[in-house]
């Protein structure tokens, strides 16, 4: 079956044997690569991974460490990766003589994922992967605006936090983002066939993730039902609700969003008795976020950083956790450091993840946010 992708036709150049060819190849005219892109027998391994690019540079320049610990999160910790460059062409080396179910799966999920090869010492032959998606990845994508974070990234969170519960959910697994925004974590939820809700503190957001989503089922022409009503308590508005459900074509159950206008810190308020499998959430960074949420720290004054909000709010969102799942957040480390957010965390009776690849996902966003990964389950 031809791929729909293309498949790199340049030849690889190895002084131990003849130059390896790509499966389906054609005409080739390039230099040969340079020496470290050499690729011989002692270097081989049986797959190797082409990741999707991303707009943003600087995320797609450290897309291979970030995506190498996403994986060996999803796998367990049972897979270790390398970058490899063949061609010119930057992959993951994935060294396993076959994919089990496991790994296709994880493939499948994984953030920036674009492709898989099977290599042999002379062809790479694409390996058919099917993606868990349930809908188009437009639903994140379409929407722009300042402050929005990397879509991948998001996805990236999503996975790590959900791979790391202790918990099997019954049913649907319920992820709530108490910082939602304009609703990048929650799409991203819907896309990967989940039960999302959110709270943000500012109703102009939730007002235009409402007016999009409406737009985009009815475009798409899914079944669903889109609702935005007032929220009142002791007879006065203090907000509203977003009610959406959508059934995916082909699926066999509607798939719920719930959305508040509110103070995140009242999220427990705002759900009452309702507790989800993962918190999933990107925390401000001080910059955008903080000018433009409706958030004030300890001092009562707005706190362009996250250090007051999450002393504040992490306490109500552990609350909102089933036993047995777990708190995603990411964050900026240049406004809170992680042996604060552990503090934080054990405080609440929440257990930290602190080891292998759940210590390798910071990088730099821009000379402001330096932005990193807390992961902690509820035992």
């Amino acid at each position: 079956m031809t791929p729909a992708y293309a498949v790199p036709t340049t030849r690889i150049h190895s002084p131990a044997r003849d130059p390896p060819r790509i499966a389906n190849p054609g005409t080739s005219t390039a230099a040969p690569p340079p020496a470290h892109e050499t690729w011989n027998s002692e270097t081989v391994s049986d797959h190797v991974i082409l990741l999707s690019p991303s707009a943003n540079r600087v995320y797609a320049g450290n897309a291979h460490q970030l995506v190498a610990a996403e994986l060996e999160i999803l796998l367990g910790g049972e897979v270790q990766t390398e970058p490899v460059t063949i061609a010119a062409v930057s992959y993951l080396a994935l060294p396993v003589s076959e994919l089990d179910r496991r790994t296709v799966t994880a493939l499948g999920a994984l953030s920036a994922f674009f492709a898989a090869f099977r290599r042999d010492e002379t062809n790479l032959l694409p390996v058919e992967i099917t993606p868990p998606d349930r809908l188009d990845d437009d639903l994140v994508t379409i929407p722009k605006y300042p402050g929005k974070t990397n879509e991948q990234f998001t996805r990236l969170l999503t996975n790590v936090a959900l791979a790391s519960m202790t918990r099997t959910p019954n049913g649907a697994t319920s992820i709530l983002d108490p910082l939602a925004g304009r609703g990048t974590t929650l799409s991203t939820g819907l896309i990967l066939g989940h039960d999302v809700a959110g709270v943000d503190g500012d109703l102009k957001a939730v007002e235009a993730y409402a007016a999009y989503l409406r737009t985009y089922l009815r475009r798409k022409r899914l079944k669903h039902t889109a609702d935005l009503t007032p929220v009142r308590r002791d007879g006065k508005s203090i907000g509203r609700r977003l009610d959406v459900t959508v059934t995916p074509d082909g699926a066999s159950r509607p798939q719920s969003l719930t959305v508040f206008s509110g103070d995140t810190r009242q999220s427990a308020a705002l759900f009452g008795k309702r507790k989800f499998d993962a918190v999933i959430t990107d925390a401000p960074y001080g910059v955008v976020h903080g000018s433009q949420t409706d958030v004030r720290g300890v001092s009562g004054k707005r706190d362009r950083s996250a250090a007051g909000l999450i002393s504040e709010a992490l306490p109500v969102w552990a609350g909102q956790l089933k036993t047995g799942g777990a708190l995603g957040l990411s964050w900026n480390s240049l406004g809170v450091t992680r042996e604060r957010l552990t503090e934080l965390a054990t405080g609440v009776g929440l257990r930290p993840l602190e080891s292998g690849p759940y210590l390798r996902f910071a990088h730099r966003v821009d000379s402001s946010i330096h932005r990193d990964i807390f992961v902690a389950v509820k035992d």
